[in-house]
Parts: C-alpha cells; structure tokens; sequence
C-alpha cells in the first residue's frame, strides 16, 4: 500500500472522532492512506451539523438576492432555490463511497479515471477549483472584518488589511489542518450559532419584505424559462462543487447505512441552503441586494451589526474549512509526497496570496470569479461519472486494490489512464459546452433563444457514455 502520511501511533486519539467532553484534539494523522476499521467510529446524523455549518453563510444571501436580481418574482425565486438544492441528493450519494472504501473520493476516483488520470482530476477539480473557491470566500470574509475593524476607528490601510486576511486564513486552517476530529466536534455548536444570528437578521428582514413582490419589467415566455433555468444552474452549482463528500463520511464504520449517510449530507445542506437562499430572495423585495452588507444593516439594530460581521465571517470560515482540507487531500492524491498538514497549509497560501493580490492590488479575483461560473461545465460531469461510477459497482470498493499505483494495479487501466472515465467526462464537458450560456453562449443554447441545458445535457451524456463503456467491465471485476 502507498501511503502518503505515516500510519497513526496506537495511542492517538482516534482520528475520526470527537474527543470526550474535556479532552484535547489532536492533529489528524489519516491523509488519503486507507482508514482501519478498528478507527471507525460515529454515526451519519453527525454529517448534518458538518454541512449545515457550511451552508449557513453569506453566499447564499448573495444567491438569493441575486435571483431576484435577475428578474424572477420572489415565489419564482424560491421554486428555483428549492429545485437548485435537489443536487446536494447528489453530493449526499457521492458520500457513501467514503465508509465502503475507508477513503476519501480523492482516493476513490482512481477506479473511475485511472491512477494516473485521476492525478489530473484531482489538480483541477481536487486543487485548482478548491483554491480559486478558498480566495473568493476568503475575500468576502475579509470585507465583512473589514467593516468590522472600521467600525473601531483603526485605520484600514494596507497593513491592517493584510493582516485581517492572514487572520481569518489562520483560523481557517487551524480547523482543516486538525482535521475530521475538529470538524466534528465545532460544527455542531457553529451551526447553532448561526442559526441564531440569521433568525435575528430574518425578523429584521420580513418586516420590510414584500412577499408579493413582482419585477418592474417580468420575465415572459422563453426569457422565464431561461431565467429559471439560469437560476436553477446557479444554485446547483454550490452542492456540484462538492465532489469530496466521502472525505468527511470515511471515518464512519463500513456497516453504517448508506441512505442514512445520503439523508443526512443532503438535509444537512438543503435545509440552511433553502432557508438562507431564502432570506437572501426576500431580502432582495425590500433593499438593494447589488450592496447586500450595507443594505441589510440598514435594516437591523445598530447594537446588531457586529453580532452579524463576525456571523458572515464564521460562516466563511466553516465552509473554507472544509474546501481547504479537501484541497490538501487533492495535492496529496496529484503525488505530492507530504502529510496531510502540510498540503493544507501549501493550500493555504496560495488562497491568501491571491486574495491579498486581488485585495491589495488589482481585480484579479474578478477574472477568477468569472471563470468560476464555467465550472459547471465541469462540475456537473465530474459529479455525475462519480456517481455513475458508485452505482455500478454498488458502493463496493476494494480498499487494497484503490491504494495500489504500481502499473498493471486493478486501477491502472490502460497506461494509468481509464478510457471509460476519460471519454465520458470529456462527452459531457463538451455536451455542456454546446449548451451553456453563461460568459459565452453555445450554439445549442443560441438556438434554444438563450435556453441554457447546460447542466442536465452534460450529466446525461455523461452518464450514459460511461455507464455503456464500463458495465460490462464492472460486472466481470465483481463476479
């Protein structure tokens, strides 16, 4: 077995679990080598709290708003939003992999792209993604400490600026370098907390919101339908994003329940994912959602504000958490051969190097911001082979065979590469190519006036292409 960090010493804490009430928690051991079944502990309805603490954040007020923002009346706003979180289904599926294989979907997918073609999925979809996602959030979190540290007289020059963002960074790495045991053990008490303060910011809100609040100029005929798809897409591209479930249900023991395990990573992101998304879309009939900070300050108690910046930036830290210890996951799976910890950290800096640039000195996470809106393309594919994947092997993974990168290995395929996993992801990339309209419009979505498919075009071809190339292949391997 090829392992990247040292097997844990007998007498660590358990890795994957809480520590008793007044014990300490230790730095994870586990990187993407296999999890014993004797260090298998917890049970599924602690993914709630995990995903929930995720979920309750400034980016889905943002979200939120942004659908009205784009012409759709609030009840079409919220169909759309209820609709959009259907995909974390998918996320909570992809999460069952993780207790059948005793690793972490960077590890899994090796049996979907190959040893060596998973190593380019994980620098892309594994390292790049989660990076440009670490900075961007990390930007928001920054402008509400921002807002915070103005509000105590201190200058806000550049220094105080750096050093606001190399702050919330380090909490946030502090978590994801301590790992699974940590995540666990605060996520409970984050969500709790956040709760209480977006429940405030609810009442401030409702008794301004205009529920039968209509666009100016409403969108009609084809222009709704491509409105609502656009939202649609919008939506779901936050629970495609997370392609890693598995890496926070692998500490589970192999007997746990897979509907159990879906149930609770879904409902865990769906409810404060709906219910925020929600509160962003009502906000959005009673103030101007272009400048949401601002605008919703004037809608709370001056004493309030502050509860309501450090929320928005806890908020951000629970989710840069769990991109940041995905990302060192990947970069331990592209073939960086170091401990989990460091890979976090290397993560780590590369997210605050470009946020401090784009802070600091130009608009460069514009551009990425940008670019970001394409992943779809991307993410909607490498999701649905994922899935695919899982569902014609039934969630059986030989751990051994997973951990084994030597060629002529189980999962060597073709020179290290699955042709299956490779042709059916780049089938639905080009299938929703052809078929978004987002920074540019496909020549499907051109002809449909607009209409972008990008999303389920990509997923079913997807689909279909790798389930005809590998059914037979998996049927013979598990006989």
């Amino acid at each position: 077995m090829v392992s990247t960090t040292p097997e844990p010493h007998q007498d660590d804490l358990d890795p994957g679990r809480p520590t008793p009430a007044g014990g300490t928690v230790r730095v994870e051991a586990h990187g993407i080598d296999h999890i014993p079944d004797a260090e298998r502990r917890g049970r599924p309805r602690e993914l709630f709290a995990v995903w929930a603490a995720a979920n309750v954040n400034y980016l889905n007020l943002l979200v939120g708003g942004a659908l009205v923002l784009m012409g759709l009346s609030f009840w079409q706003a919220v169909a759309v939003i209820v609709v959009g979180n259907l995909f974390w289904l998918l996320t909570g599926y992809l999460a069952i992999s993780g207790p059948a294989a005793g690793a972490p979907s960077e590890v899994i997918t090796r049996a979907v792209y190959g040893i060596r073609g998973n190593r380019v999925n994980n620098a892309v979809t594994g390292w790049l993604i989660s990076v440009c996602y670490f900075a961007l959030n990390l930007a928001a979190a920054a402008s509400a400490a921002f807002a915070l540290v103005h509000r105590t007289g201190l200058p806000l020059n550049t220094g105080v600026k750096a050093a606001v963002v190399v702050v919330i960074a380090a909490l946030t790495l502090a978590i994801s370098v301590y790992g699974h045991a940590l995540i666990v053990r605060l996520y409970l008490p984050i969500t709790l907390a956040l709760t209480a303060v977006f429940a405030v910011v609810a009442v401030c809100v409702v008794d301004h919101a205009d529920l039968g609040q209509a666009p100016a100029a409403p969108l009609t005929g084809a222009d709704l339908w491509a409105g609502l798809l656009a939202g649609v897409t919008l939506i779901a591209s936050g629970p495609l994003s997370y392609t890693t479930s598995a890496d926070f249900s692998r500490y589970l023991p192999r007997t746990a329940s897979a509907h159990a395990i879906t149930g609770w990573t879904a409902l865990g992101a769906f409810v404060p994912s709906v219910a925020v998304c929600s509160l962003g879309a009502l906000a959005a009939t009673a103030v101007d959602m272009t400048d949401p900070q601002t605008a919703l300050g004037e809608l709370q108690p001056d004493w309030f504000e502050p509860v309501f910046l450090i929320a928005l930036v806890l908020g951000t830290i629970a989710i840069n958490a769990l991109t940041a210890y995905s990302a060192g996951l990947a970069l331990q799976a592209v073939g960086l051969r170091v401990r989990r910890t460091v890979s976090v950290l290397a993560d780590g800096t590369v997210s605050v190097a470009l946020t401090l640039y784009a802070l600091l000195v130009s608009d460069f996470l514009d551009t990425v911001s940008d670019v970001l809106q394409l992943t779809v393309v991307l993410l909607g594919p490498a999701m649905t082979v994922y899935a695919t994947d899982i569902a014609l092997r039934r969630n059986h993974y030989d751990a051994a065979a997973l951990a084994d990168e030597r060629p002529g290995s189980p999962f060597w395929y073709r020179a290290g590469v699955n042709p299956a996993g490779a042709l059916a992801l780049a089938a639905g990339v080009g299938a929703s190519a052809l078929c978004v309209n987002t920074l540019y419009t496909g020549p499907v979505a051109e002809a449909l006036g607009g209409t972008d498919l990008a999303l389920p075009a990509g997923m079913v071809v997807t689909a279909v292409v790798y389930a005809a190339l590998m059914r037979t292949r998996v049927e013979r391997a598990t006989r």
